[in-house]
Order: structure tokens, then sequence, then C-alpha cells
């Protein structure tokens, strides 16, 4: 309901105006929605903006009050507020299974996220990754889009290369039970210390390197199962994370296939193209300083090349392209822009993020460099464990479990999808599995509530009404729900769900806490316990777009 009001708020804003943008925000206290048009029509009109919303608001009042919307002017400032009307059909409408979806479009997104690269475990910093990407895409499949979620593999770089040569010649044996990522980066390490300690061993790297760009069935093949064997590591993380992928591409097919000599064809053609023992771009004209080496002198491609070939594929496949990258991977995703723009192809849409970190001393590092995922996960899970065993030590020691590892997945996904991305977080504990604070639990917790109270009910009849302030700023929240998910895909800003949830939650409390629900009696029971079930179904969708469980009892 709200989307079709503020549309209509809009096009009749349109109408008495004339102009495009009516300048719409939010009301605040005040209303649902304002208007500040009056500003930008006061040069024009040569009146005073106060002036021109009185007569704006009586204008509009005659078409909007059927609707169920008064209009009033405060001053220079339009003000809007919907009526029971409202409120009523908004209620009907958060009941139907499913609420938040928009209609299907059709638009084909893809949208690449994590793409790590595969010679050890994913580390705290790519889950950041991983969460901000998987929750847009939950958004874009929740608003209509046609989603494809993709990996890509870097499958034939230098670090692929250290690992095949140490697994050629170091005799390093997998510990039984060792997860394949974390016997991967063992052989990683190792060989990287043999390469320090005797550096001819780099020609023999190089000499993988050639091999694999030349295609050689044997080398390809080696490469090939390293990589494989680190990425079945890779999906056991992503799947406890609940971030799965519906295409894994890897890099080596663009060059098996063909498509990047394709690429470096055209680039061969452009005036910023330049061969002096590497190839590269002169990206200067965008004011990018660096030099877009795509070729190295002994023949061989970077990963820039059979990325550019990567994203014509993309291009020529999806309507819609998105990458999820770190803040250290701004250059590489500019330099790419431009190169895309310099031979005329469509740019992907790049939502950079800051990196998550950990309290210092909350964890050991392993050789003091980085704090593995699964680490993480094993840590919050402890954790949850413990407090959900304080809050339920009734409950089977295999129930609590269960409970904790939701827990924990939602404490880890919420508290680092709740801050925007190009904001740095660090992630606390004491802050991610508080159930009484703005947390994943605190929201989980909240649904929980609502469904305990439904239970406890038993039949009801349906009433669509709320009539005390606290009903009413409840069903307002309610309503904006499909809203919420719209500008999330729209801006590529998925913390903005999480904050909806959060105050979802927080108005859902306030309202149990003021208004007796089972205590009350007749009509206005039914209606609370209408707007329960509409709050527990809302709160249900928005945890599940936020990748949580939406527990039903904690």
């Amino acid at each position: 309901m709200y989307i079709e009001t503020h549309d209509l708020i809009r096009s009749v804003l349109q109408e008495a105006t004339g102009e495009e943008d009516v300048l719409i925000t939010g009301g605040g206290e005040h209303a649902d929605l304002a208007s500040t048009v009056a500003f930008s029509l006061a040069k024009k009109r040569r009146a005073p903006p106060a002036a021109i919303a009185q007569e704006l608001a009586t204008g509009l009042a005659a078409t909007l009050a059927p609707r169920g919307v008064t209009v009033e002017a405060t001053g220079p400032y339009l003000n809007f507020r919907f009526g029971r009307e409202y409120l009523a059909a908004s209620i009907r409408a958060a009941l139907a299974p499913g609420y938040g979806a928009l209609g299907r479009q059709a638009t084909r997104v893809v949208l690449e996220h994590t793409s790590a690269n595969p010679n050890g475990p994913l580390h705290v910093g790519h889950i950041r990754n991983s969460i901000i990407g998987d929750t847009l895409a939950r958004a874009f499949k929740k608003s209509g889009y046609s989603t494809e979620v993709q990996y890509y593999v870097n499958d034939m770089g230098r670090q692929i290369a250290i690992v095949v040569w140490g697994m050629d010649h170091l005799g390093i044996a997998e510990i039984e039970g060792e997860k394949p990522d974390a016997y991967i980066a063992r052989v990683y390490v190792e060989a990287n210390r043999r390469i320090e300690a005797d550096p001819a061993i780099t020609a023999e790297v190089d000499g993988l390197m050639q091999l694999v760009e030349k295609q050689d069935p044997s080398t390809v093949r080696k490469f090939r199962q390293v990589v494989g064997r680190c990425l079945d590591g890779f999906r056991v993380t992503l799947g406890e994370l609940a971030t799965p992928h519906d295409r894994f591409v890897w890099e080596s097919d663009f060059l098996r296939i063909g498509d990047m000599e394709r690429v470096f064809s055209r680039l061969h053609r452009l005036p910023q193209a330049h061969d002096e023992g590497v190839f590269f771009l002169d990206l200067n004209e965008f004011g990018i300083e660096n030099r877009y080496i795509l070729r190295r002198s002994d023949g061989t491609s970077v990963y820039a090349a059979r990325d550019l070939a990567y994203h014509l594929w993309k291009g020529r496949n999806f309507d819609r392209v998105i990458d999820v990258l770190g803040a250290d991977h701004k250059l590489i995703g500019s330099q790419l822009q431009a190169a895309l723009r310099l031979i005329g192809e469509r740019p992907p849409e790049i939502v950079h993020f800051e990196f998550v970190s950990l309290p210092e001393g909350s964890m050991s590092t392993r050789a003091g460099k980085f704090v593995p995922a699964d680490d993480l996960i094993a840590e919050t899970r402890r954790r949850a464990f413990d407090e959900v065993t304080i809050r339920r030590p009734e409950l089977p020691e295999e129930e609590r479990h269960a409970i904790a590892e939701s827990v924990a997945l939602a404490a880890i996904r919420y508290d680092i999808v709740r801050i925007s991305p190009e904001k740095s977080t660090v992630f606390d504990w004491t802050t991610a599995l508080d159930f009484e604070r703005q947390s994943g639990p605190y929201i989980q917790y909240a649904h929980a509530r609502a469904c305990s109270i439904l239970e406890k009910a038993g039949e009801y009849r349906e009433v669509f009404a709320a009539e005390s302030s606290y009903e009413q700023a409840l069903v307002r929240q309610i309503a904006k729900f499909p809203a919420a998910v719209a500008q999330a895909v729209e801006e590529l800003r998925p913390h903005l769900i999480a904050t909806y949830a959060r105050e979802l939650a927080d108005l859902f409390n306030t309202f149990y806490h003021f208004e007796p629900v089972l205590r009350a009696e007749g009509e206005t029971r039914d209606a609370r316990l209408t707007l329960v079930r509409a709050a527990q179904n809302t709160l249900k969708e928005a945890l599940e777009t936020l990748g949580i469980d939406a527990l039903r009892s904690m």
C-alpha cells in the first residue's frame, strides 16, 4: 500500500505543479509523506513558498480525500497523512504469503560476489563480500527480477601456479578430517617459503603459467584439480553462511573458447592501446594514471584480460551486471569499467565495501595474518549456544544447538550487513548476540514472540483496524516493507533492509509492551491479534530476505 499511495501522491503533485521531481520525502513524526516542492516553485511563480503550499493543499484535497489521504500545508511544506482505509488495507496485504514481493520484472540480473582466490580458506574479510552480495541477490529476487548469482573462479593466477608447484614437489599429506581449503593453504604457505629460500623456483612457477596459458592438457588438469579442491572447502563455508551461488564461472574457459583473444583483437585497434614489452591501455582520459596491463612481457595474459572477457559475456547474457568488490579493488574496478567503455560496452555496476575486522585480541589468528571465516562461525556458534542455554536451560541439548546455529547465523549476517557498504565495521560478539538490542537475534526474538502470542491465542476473527498510536505506528512500518526492498535494490544498499527490520522489531515490541493482546476482549482482541499476525509475517519475510532463519521459538 505504501508504494501505491506514494505513487498516487507523486502523480497528482506532478499534474498540479507541472514538475517532474516533486521532492517527496518521509514525513517524520508529523506525516507519512511530505513535499518541499513549494520551494522550487517559488521563483517560477514569484510567490512565497507558504502561499504556494497552501494553494496546492487546497487543490489536492478534493482528489486525495476520496483515496483516504489528507493533505495540509504547514508553512512551506505539504504534509500527507494516510487514513484508516490505508491502515486496514496494509494489515490485510501483510497477511499474504510472500508479502513484500514486487511484480515480475523483465530485467535479467547477474550478481557476482565473493570470488576469492582459491589458495586458502575464506577469511573474515571475505564474508562481508558474501553477505552483502547474497542479501542483494535475495532483495532482487524478492523484487521480481530473474537473478543469477555467480562466483568467478580464478584458476590461472600465479597463486594457483604456486600451489600446483607445491603439490608436485613438496609431498605434503592431507590431514584426516582437514577441510580441503585449509589443506591447500598449507601447501601454498610452504611453497612460498621454499620460493623465498630458493628464488630459482620462480622460473618453474613461470613455466607452469606459460603451460596453462597454452592450454597444455596435463597442466590445465592440475590447475583445475587444485582449485576444485579448494572450492569444495569454500562451498562448506558459504553454505554455513547461507550464501549460495547459482554458477561457478572459470576464468580459463574464456581463454579456451577464444573470448579473451577476441577481446585483445578489439583492444589492439584502440589509440589508447600500447605494446611496449607489456601490452596495456592508457586510461588517463578517465582520470586513471596507472597503466592497465593486460599482457606480460612473456606473452601470458593477466587476470584483467580474462575479467574483460568475462564481463563481455555477462553483458551479452544479462541486462544488469553487478559486482561486489572490496575497497582494495577500486582501481581495478575503475580500470575495468573504463576499458569496457572504450570498446563501446556496458560497464558493470560495482558495489565497493570497506572491510570487517574483529576487536583486537578477541580471537587468535593463524600466523598473525587473518582469521578464517570457519573460526568466526565456530566461535559465534559456541557463544550463541551459551546464550541459548542461559535463556532456555530446560530444552534438550540437541534443540539448543539447533537454535544456536540459527542465532549465530543471524548474529553474523545482521551485524555485518547492517552497516552501509562504504563504511568499515568491527564485528563484536557482545553486540551481535544481544537479544535485547539491535541485533539479528533481537529481530528473531521479536518474530518468535509474535509466534508465541498467536499460538496461545487460539482462534480469532480477522479484524483490520488500528486504533491506538502504537498500533498505527506498527501498521505504518509494516506497510513500508515492499518499499524498503525496492529502495535497497534501486540503490544497491542492502543495509536498508536491515535497518527496516530492526525498526519493525522495535515498533512491534513497543506495541506489545503498551497494548494488551491476549488480555484484550472482543473486537479489540481480534484486531490486535490480526495485527500481530501481520507483524509476524512481515518480520518473517524481512528476516528471510536478510538470509536469517525466522525462528518460531527461542
